[in-house]
């Protein structure tokens, strides 16, 4: 019999198939106790197997390339912490197994993640991740992960870490279910990037039975269980209408009479360009240049290293506009060269340009390279800083521009409710406006981003939400100014129209969904885009938003 379950839909798409599980993580050790003189060899096989597991994680991410590549190489580096590595050295000596000190050092830094506020939850799950496969190693069992099967299955499982989710095969995996995560868990972001239809945050996703056929509507975040044919062929026909659209519809981003909204990618460095660039998008709206520096948590990179990446984005757009978000480090981003470790809630501390203000010597060389690696090129390149609070923060950024002799317009982030209160304040300083709605979303409703019981908080949909960007865009109009959107919200084609009516002037987004926005863009007016936004403001619940601007674009 047909059933009907919701989650949070977080990537386009239809999926059809047999259910297939997670492998299962591993077991606790056993707590044996190890001879004195078996200590030294004990540290050493720990030693290998952490060394061994952070191979494979940037061998992995080296394969996947692109933003799952820099998420792989900080998993990797997590491995390899000399504290949690100490930690290990110092059980063993006291008579623990190499298995059970990676277990119980991995647990107590598990611990310290979790009661250091909710936004490093999202942080255990890799955590998590990284111990499984080292124990498993030392155990010398199969690594946890994916299951092997030689025909097409969805994919169940209580959570993706990322060196799963890169690594997934679409022609093999025609679909992803999770139990947790959110919106912008790093399992959401890598499924649109591979073009996966995913969904996340169903409670009970572990009880759905191995073999039971599902259906996953990635739009929707609904799952059929046991699908009826009629159900099948309804969703089948659904997703081939939306395969034509995509196909039928070229070219730069407009409503269907005639008003432009540029679609631009969000990228994390040069390995997301070719897919960015085989989408049409007419830009980058958001080069997330954190990503260079997360290769090595010690040190910043050499500005040559720096003006190299950089250089390699730029020349994939000419004539293109490139807007370059400065380093963000701090809260889920830490850096041991910058931020502090012992912050009580780093998400509200010190993080993004705080961070940069607080070295200097940092954001002038981030800076100095951009200038140098836009150096007579004909790109129109941007430039913004992440977690402006007010306008004191603006005009310390764009001095620092001007100081380097930065030839581009600068920008703020409206990531923080304060900066879309006082934007037409803010843009006295700035020239233009990008709206993170993940993180506006988190700070407006104190809601954790990667967590998936607060994800109802996380909606974008929410009217809250809206009216801030709303305050925004109005701002930026008032002030003959831009204002873009590049958080997750971009990336959803119902949204976009909304966003569009409600004045935002560009989308950006991760490059598989451009197709889908600049379709259903091109079938809706600017008055109809206004007016769904207008309806979806005037409701109290994001799921009331999203129907009411469902309702008024499909003409009922």
């Amino acid at each position: 019999m047909e059933t009907t379950l919701r989650g949070v839909g977080v990537s386009h798409g239809v999926a059809i198939g047999e259910v297939r599980h997670m492998g299962t993580a591993v077991l606790e050790p056993p707590a044996k106790r190890i001879p004195a003189e078996e200590a030294e060899r004990e540290q050493g096989r720990a030693r290998q197997a952490v060394d061994a597991v952070a191979a494979d994680l940037n061998a992995r991410g080296h394969l996947a390339g692109g933003e799952a590549q820099a998420v792989l190489e900080a998993q990797a580096l997590m491995a390899q912490d000399p504290e949690l590595m100490a930690d290990v050295d110092r059980r063993i000596a006291v008579g623990s197994s190499a298995e059970r000190a990676v277990y119980d050092a991995f647990a107590a830094y598990r611990a310290l993640l979790a009661g250091a506020g909710e936004y490093l939850a999202g942080r255990v799950a890799d955590l998590d991740d990284v111990r499984n496969r080292i124990v498993a190693r030392l155990l010398g069992v199969p690594m946890p992960g994916v299951p092997d099967s030689d025909e097409p299955y969805v994919l169940i499982a209580r959570d993706l870490a990322p060196a799963d989710t890169a690594l997934l095969d679409p022609a093999l995996v025609l679909g992803f279910v999770t139990e947790e995560g959110g919106p912008t868990s790093h399992s959401a972001i890598l499924a649109r990037a591979l073009g996966v239809p995913a969904v996340v945050a169903l409670p009970g996703a572990g009880e759905l039975a191995e073999g039971t056929v599902i259906a996953v509507d990635g739009s929707t975040g609904e799952i059929f269980v046991e699908p009826s044919e009629a159900k099948r062929a309804e969703m089948e026909s659904a997703a081939a209408a939306r395969k034509a659209a995509l196909s039928a519809s070229t070219g730069p981003g407009a409503t269907s009479d005639g008003h432009k909204v540029p679609l631009l990618a969000n990228v994390g460095g040069p390995g997301d360009v070719p897919a960015a660039v085989e989408a049409g998008a007419e830009g980058v709206g958001l080069f997330r240049t954190e990503f260079l520096f997360l290769d090595d948590s010690k040190q910043a990179p050499s500005e040559e290293k720096q003006v190299a990446a950089y250089r390699a984005v730029l020349e994939a757009f000419p004539e293109g506009r490139v807007v370059v978000r400065v380093l963000d480090a701090g809260a889920d981003k830490p850096l041991d060269f910058l931020t502090p470790a012992d912050e009580p809630n780093p998400a509200l501390g010190v993080r993004g340009l705080r961070t940069l203000l607080d070295h200097p010597d940092v954001l002038r060389t981030q800076l100095t390279a951009l200038a140098k690696a836009a150096d007579g090129l004909p790109v129109h390149l941007e430039v913004m800083a992440p977690m402006v609070a007010d306008r004191a923060d603006a005009k310390a950024f764009a001095d620092a521009c001007r100081a380097a002799g930065l030839q581009a317009k600068f920008g703020a982030m409206v990531e923080i409710p304060s900066a879309a209160l006082r934007a037409r304040s803010i843009l006295q300083e700035v020239e233009f406006l990008s709206l993170g709605t993940n993180d506006l979303a988190q700070y407006t409703f104190a809601a954790d981003r990667q967590v998936g019981a607060v994800s109802r908080l996380q909606d974008p949909w929410q009217p809250a939400l809206l009216d801030l960007v709303a305050l925004s865009a109005d701002a930026a109009k008032a002030e003959g100014k831009s204002c873009g959107v590049c958080g997750e919200a971009a990336a959803d084609p119902l949204l976009a129209c909304v966003l569009t009516g409600l004045g935002v002037t560009s989308l950006s987004m991760g490059a598989a969904s451009i197709p889908y926005v600049r379709a259903t863009l091109a079938k809706h007016t600017l008055a109809q885009c206004e007016r769904a936004a207008a309806a979806a403001r005037a409701t109290d619940s994001a799921d009331e938003a999203r129907l009411a601007a469902q309702a008024v674009l499909s003409g009922e």
